[in-house]
């Protein structure tokens, strides 16, 4: 096949996936047969597997390129979430994977991160929306369909388009109590959940490079929320130094060039954000934390793959440290994975948490997707650190998710209402 050819430099996704498709070069809207370099799922390997078997296959062309968590029910709530873990279990076993992380081990896409499974460079295709979370590592990553999967298993590729990209240029001193979170809410606030469709969102700028690992890792897997394909941080020293003694294989990190050519670029100065929260049903109704302080909520759900870090536990053990959960109000706390949690205890955040009157969840997805551990009654309202609060997210149609920092939840698990945490 012949590479389109260009005067101008290439962007992050134009050279990753012309390193997974094994071309000198591709520009935006190519079509492109990539390689990816892990096949990511989850529970759903179960019904992954039953689509493979209808196709009349039963061995897997590469199985050292999945990998697989069981995480989003964990522990199995019912009798058929139990049978459906067994059968991931079996095919673990008679496929020969060896990157597979038991139930309690985390969410798939902490845990590939901490494994050293998804490296700088990577493609990484998987059966979960939220596979753009590892361009904070320097990685392409991208949400396919289940039958893509079932078809990557027995082939190794799959096409792709090529995404045209967006860059995003931050700068400007984080304010005090204002998180990536609340940028990631802003972005979206302004333009819309559907602004960076089918889009390669590449972040670049000083505000971004000063901010902690785990605060990176909020924003390439909001972007799922803003509808994009991938999402792109330049990793740095910061990056390969996490990495030394976690990468499983070597690895070569990829970066835009100069000159690359963006479909759209945006620029903003962090200075003078404050906290947001998005209103239900949608990521893309955000208001500012005094537009809806004073509303009552009877849950605060402090986790998920967005916000389940250690330091989203110290925020939270910080605020309500001395003091108690409002009378009438839950407060549902659920470590992204077992090292975030064996942390989080020996640093005493969930000693404090716990003391506060916070319950403590399994490592793993929880209510995030509405399955249980935290699934609210109708009309209850819940603000929670997750991703994603179109109605019915977790599970009951008829109540309302808010979305804001850790900080803000934790805040509003003392109040019994939202509030500004630093209002309290």
């Amino acid at each position: 096949m012949d590479t389109p050819q260009q005067a101008h430099g290439f962007t992050f996704a134009e050279k990753a996936l012309a390193r997974a498709a094994g071309l000198a070069s591709t520009v935006a809207g190519q079509i492109v047969d990539a390689q990816p370099d892990i096949i990511l799922s989850h529970d759903n390997t179960a019904p992954i597997y039953q689509t493979f078997k209808k196709l009349g296959l039963s061995k897997v062309k590469y199985p050292e390129r999945l990998a697989i968590t069981l995480d989003h029910a964990v522990p199995a709530p019912t009798t058929e979430h139990a049978e459906n873990h067994a059968v991931v279990r079996r095919f673990v076993k008679e496929q020969g994977v060896q990157y597979f992380f038991e139930a309690g081990r985390g969410i798939c896409h902490q845990v590939h991160s901490e494994e050293g499974v998804v490296l700088p460079g990577n493609l990484v295709l998987g059966s979960d929306s939220h596979t753009p979370h590892f361009g904070w590592l320097g990685a392409f990553g991208a949400g396919v369909g289940r039958s893509e999967v079932a078809a990557l298993w027995a082939t190794g590729e799959l096409w792709l388009r090529v995404p045209e990209s967006m860059k995003v240029v931050v700068t400007g001193t984080w304010p005090r109590g204002v998180t990536s979170k609340d940028f990631c809410l802003r972005l979206i606030g302004d333009l819309g959940v559907e602004g960076g469709i089918y889009m390669s969102i590449e972040f670049h700028g000083p505000a971004i490079s000063a901010l902690s690992l785990e605060s990176r890792a909020v924003i390439p897997n909001m972007m799922a929320e803003f509808g994009a394909k991938t999402a792109y941080l330049p990793p740095d020293d910061k990056i390969f130094e996490y990495l030394k003694g976690r990468a499983r294989r070597p690895f070569t990190a990829i970066y835009p060039d100069e000159n690359a050519v963006y479909q759209a670029e945006h620029h903003y100065d962090i200075s003078n954000q404050e906290p947001l929260v998005a209103c239900p049903d949608s990521p893309d109704s955000v208001q500012p934390v005094s537009a809806v302080a004073g509303t009552v909520i009877q849950q605060a759900f402090l986790g998920t793959c967005t916000n389940g870090r250690v330091e989203d536990f110290a925020v939270a053990a910080e605020i309500v440290k001395g003091r108690k959960v409002a009378a009438g109000t839950r407060f549902l706390v659920i470590p992204a994975s077992s090292l975030v949690l064996k942390e989080a205890m020996q640093l005493g955040y969930i000693d404090t948490l716990i003391e506060a009157g916070a319950m403590l969840g399994v490592p793993g997805c929880g209510p995030c997707m509405g399955n249980h551990m935290g699934v609210p009654a109708p009309n209850e309202v819940t603000i929670s650190s997750a991703n994603r609060n179109f109605k019915g997210r977790m599970g009951t149609a008829d109540a309302p998710i808010y979305l804001s920092s850790p900080a803000v939840v934790a805040a509003s698990a003392i109040a019994g209402k939202i509030i500004h945490p630093a209002d309290l």
